[in-house]
């Protein structure tokens, strides 16, 4: 597994850091024969390595580190550069100005209030350094403005690089999760494109195959009306004739993005049980509340794309023998536009997590055909500002929750 990006630049950073700071140490003391607190530097410099080894195996298979962890990290890099600073002459130490440097990673790779947390240490810590000045080292050469005048550098610096640099940060963030958007968006398009192409071709193919069948049964059934087998040939092949004549109407719904209508939730609820019925005899449906006296906006993919959700509680169910789905209606009232949901729960074995993350958003290979059904269910709800969440039911089983954009209160419109 990959380090986290954020975290792995930092440590890499650090690293280099220690070292400079340890050859700029002995360079100091031993080359330039400055009298420097060379034992109390080293014991923070090797505290810091220590540190620094810690992080390295705590976070060498982090693939996604917590905002809290990069926290962490930066508070401890701040703390140490402070402390650095305080046995190297504080304020007066041309290298103040590292400081800034925190404030420039959190810019890039923590919230805004993790940004606002390390701006204010670091000038917590600046004006720390400031305040524990020798007092002859402000006074000589009436040096008290100057640095006093370094200190307000300092806080500006750090405020526009927090404002300025934070707010970069977070609209490059926003507009990638845009380019991100729209580029899924574009895929589940090219996909439904290839699959109505397909999908037409092949009702194409067989509609001839269909005919044919349907007139030798008209003729079978004249020749012998009374044999039980010709009779029990006609309801399948009716069923085929109106599925055909279905899914061209839905067809081309889908190719002229069609104007959506208004369809009462009472109405809805009867079609699904009535199809359910039709096509799945076997299964139980069992409505935990009352359909609510809504209207939702619709249009002829609706009710398909519930059924395709439907149809994978039952496939879920058949795993495990089990012959109930429950529905249930909640209300959101407080949303705007005021959304209501529709639960559906199997009590097969669930969701696993690949299933999760990818079901709705892409085709997945599927002997059942969930991922190509979930994915035209969710195309469908999104395109009618509703929207489509999968998840497992804490006692067992997979929920599918549709959320239906409501127009008004079926009352009004009748």
């Amino acid at each position: 597994m990959r380090t986290d990006p954020a975290i792995s630049r930092l440590l890499m950073l650090r690293s280099g850091a220690i070292v400079i700071q340890l050859i700029a140490v002995i360079a100091v003391y031993f080359l330039l024969g400055h009298q420097i607190a060379l034992l109390p530097l080293l014991v923070v410099i090797s505290l810091e390595a220590v540190f620094q080894i810690l992080s390295v195996i705590a976070y060498r298979n982090v693939g996604k580190a917590k905002e809290l962890g990069m926290l962490m990290q930066l508070t401890a890099d701040v703390l140490f550069l402070a402390v650095l600073l305080s046995f190297s002459g504080g304020a007066t130490n041309a290298f103040v100005s590292l400081l800034l440097l925190p404030i420039m990673i959190a810019a890039v790779s923590v919230s805004a209030k993790g940004l606002a947390y390390i701006a204010m240490l670091a000038i917590a810590a600046y004006s720390i350094l400031l305040f524990k000045m020798p007092q002859h080292t402000m006074h000589h050469m009436d040096m008290t403005s100057h640095f006093i005048g370094m200190w307000v550098n300092f806080v500006i610096s750090a405020s526009v690089i927090a404002l300025v640099v934070g707010a970069m940060n977070r609209a490059l963030h926003s507009r990638e999760r845009i380019i991100a958007s729209t580029r899924e968006k574009q895929l589940r398009a090219e996909q439904l494109v290839t699959l109505d192409g397909a999908a037409a071709q092949i009702t194409h193919q067989l509609a001839s195959p269909i005919t044919n069948l349907q007139l030798l049964f008209e003729e079978l059934i004249d020749e012998q009306p009374d044999n039980p087998i010709v009779a029990d040939m006609q309801q399948p092949l009716q069923q085929c004739t109106n599925q055909l004549s279905n899914f061209r109407r839905l067809s081309e719904q889908l190719r002229s993005q069609g104007k959506t209508v208004s369809m009462p939730l009472p109405s809805l609820a009867e079609q699904i049980q009535d199809t359910m019925l039709l096509q799945y005899p076997s299964q139980q449906l069992i409505w935990e509340n009352e359909t609510p006296q809504y209207t939702v906006i619709s249009d002829a993919m609706l009710l398909p794309a519930i059924l395709n959700l439907l149809q994978n509680a039952v496939t879920a169910n058949q795993q495990t023998a089990k012959q109930t789905i429950t529905l249930s209606w909640q209300l959101f009232p407080q949303k705007q536009p005021v959304a209501i949901n529709l639960s559906i729960r199997d009590f097969g074995k669930g969701f696993t997590a690949d299933q999760l993350s990818e079901l709705g958003g892409q085709l997945m290979p599927s002997e059942t055909g969930m991922g190509m059904a979930v994915l035209l269910s969710n195309v469908t709800l999104e395109r009618l500002q509703g929207s489509l969440t999968l998840f497992n039911h804490p006692q067992g089983g997979g929920v599918a929750k549709v959320q239906l954009a409501i127009t008004a209160k079926q009352e009004a419109v009748l």
